[in-house]
């Protein structure tokens, strides 16, 4: 079993930036695909970027390309979500989730509030 835990939301003014951090425990050598996604209130949750747990090919939603940037840390098991130029509509529940790479995502945080002001 794997837990990500997300830490890093918060409250910042549009054009500002944040960083959120995920921190994987349990079996990582299992995991494929790390992957953050959002869930704005009143909307389904939507994929906005991944990247592999070994290995350099990330991807990214449109409405985000540009401006985020997903990346791995030196501990490996810590995956961030930088976030630059934010906008109002970035405001969303932020999950990380990893994937064993069977075409789907197995395992979800709790999710991190971010709140983008005008």
């Amino acid at each position: 079993q794997v837990q990500p835990v997300e830490s890093g939301g918060g409250l910042v003014q549009a054009g500002g930036s944040l960083r959120l951090s995920c921190t994987v425990s349990g079996r990582t050598v299992d995991i494929y695909t790390m992957g953050w996604f959002r869930q704005a209130p009143g909307k389904e949750r939507v994929f906005v970027a991944s990247i592999p747990w070994r290995g350099d090919s990330t991807y990214y939603a449109e409405p985000v390309k540009g401006r985020f940037t997903i990346s791995r840390g030196n501990s490996k098991n810590t995956v961030y979500l930088q976030m630059s130029s934010l906008k109002p509509e970035d405001t969303a529940v932020y999950y990380c989730a990893t994937s064993f790479g069977k075409g789907r995502y197995d395992y979800w945080g709790q999710g991190t509030q971010v709140t983008v002001s005008s």
